[in-house]
């Protein structure tokens, strides 16, 4: 028996790098996995990301391991498609159990998106990838939730969003790790007397294939890391495993760091 067996989780995000990680854990658990992304083929912007498949996608690794999973390509930014996927899931398996709203991310340079210098077209990008995305996925899955009295929950912030990167760059970005990290304490208090958990993490230098490609990876630790070693993405999905099971039925309104230990000033 897993942990999960008869749970239902939706993932977004999940087509490569840590939501596939998510996805595929969740999996392995026994939920039946509902699988998000823009694009489902997107690891296909990275040799390493490409490389590490074992499947056309994620969906397809998932089944070919034996488990059960479904396939949606939206943008979370909208809220009605987000809404619709959501009722899908509903109408496939007749309900849901967990939410892992992963989907978001960076776009442009950290010389352009200092606090006062980020382009009006990136920062509204980033916003609606991150904190819209996000808000629009817990509204979307909060009404079944609440009728089932039960739900676990996981928002996605960022070491960029507890602590200002010196010099100021990817401003936009941490800017809205922040709020999805404070939205999660308002969601915890609203959701905590119908039974549902959520929680948010925070993930440091994780060696995704898409972050060694573009920004260097092993061998590149910094000495502000305690651990001394970047995280992979199975650190971060075993702390998503503790949020999604039963192990943390009395955890909710916390952040929780997945960096090693980082101490860096800002």
């Amino acid at each position: 028996m897993g942990k999960l067996d008869g749970k239902v989780a939706i993932v977004t995000g999940a087509a490569r790098g840590l939501g596939r990680a998510y996805a595929l854990r969740l999996a392995s658990l026994g939920a039946r996995v509902a699988v998000s992304d823009l694009d489902l083929h997107s690891y296909a912007e990275f040799a390493g990301e490409a490389a590490a498949m074992t499947a056309d996608t994620t969906v397809d690794e998932i089944k070919a391991a034996g488990g059960e999973a479904i396939g949606f390509e939206l943008d979370v930014g909208n809220r009605d498609a987000v809404f619709a996927m959501a009722a899908d899931v509903v109408d496939a398996w007749g309900r849901i159990d967990i939410l892992v709203a992963n989907a978001g991310g960076g776009r442009g340079t950290p010389a352009e998106t200092t606090a006062t210098l980020v382009p009006p077209d990136l920062l509204e990008l980033v916003t609606r990838m991150n904190l819209f995305g996000t808000i629009h996925c817990c509204s979307a899955v909060a009404p079944t939730m609440k009728e089932q009295r039960s739900g676990k929950i996981v928002t996605v912030a960022s070491y960029a969003g507890l602590v200002a990167g010196i010099g100021g760059g990817y401003a936009h970005y941490g800017a809205n790790k922040a709020a999805i990290a404070h939205y999660t304490r308002y969601l915890a208090q609203e959701l905590g007397p119908y039974g549902i958990n959520a929680n948010c993490i925070a993930p440091g230098f994780i060696e995704t294939a898409r972050i060694v490609e573009t920004l260097g990876g092993s061998g590149n630790v910094s000495k502000e890391i305690a651990l001394r070693r970047n995280g992979t993405p199975d650190d971060c999905a075993k702390v998503v495993e503790f949020l999604c099971t039963d192990l943390s039925d009395y955890v909710t309104g916390a952040v929780i760091p997945v960096d090693g230990g980082w101490n860096r000033a800002a």
